[in-house]
């Protein structure tokens, strides 16, 4: 169980490390004047957007940049801090942090899910997601960041290496 655990732990020093440069250079161009970036940069998102069907990223509604702040405000100086707990490993004062990160992360998640899959993309700018098949596509892009933040939150909740009172029972 402890090597299952282990695993579990590089997975989110990845995801932690990996969302630090999309962070910088993908998900803050939505906010961000677009002159701060590199031409890469941009053609990057635009390439992105384009092949994914993805408006939401490069023309954002209000909500969208409502929750981009708060993934540079609120999660990006998380991401340092978590991806070193988890390559250290068993370091339970990462738990309540990740517990709130985790639980906020797939709140926002869930409602681009949701965005996805029922909005009228029509009058869109950019081109936006049409048949179920592009819908899924595109869900499938953000999926992982609602399935990682939630092996997160049940990993911080039943895992004995970072819930060390659940072996306790209380009378």
């Amino acid at each position: 169980m402890a090597s299952c655990s282990r695993v579990l732990e590089w997975i989110f020093c990845f995801y932690f490390l990996s969302h630090i440069p999309i962070t910088l250079g993908i998900d803050l161009q939505a906010v961000l004047p677009r002159d701060w970036y590199p031409g890469a940069l941009q053609g990057l998102l635009k390439w992105y957007a384009a092949r994914f069907k993805d408006p939401m990223i490069i023309d954002p509604p209000s909500w969208f940049k409502a929750l981009i702040l708060c993934e540079a405000l609120l999660q990006l100086p998380f991401f340092p801090i978590a991806a070193f707990a988890f390559y250290k490993g068993s370091c339970s004062w990462i738990r309540t942090p990740a517990i709130i990160y985790s639980t906020h992360v797939a709140t926002t998640v869930i409602s681009i899910l949701a965005h996805i899959l029922f909005n009228d993309f029509a009058e869109s700018t950019y081109p936006g997601p049409k048949s179920m098949s592009e819908r899924l596509s595109l869900l499938a892009i953000y999926a992982p960041y609602l399935l990682i933040p939630v092996m997160i939150l049940l990993t911080m909740l039943f895992s004995k290496r970072y819930n060390p009172d659940e072996g306790k029972k209380r009378r």
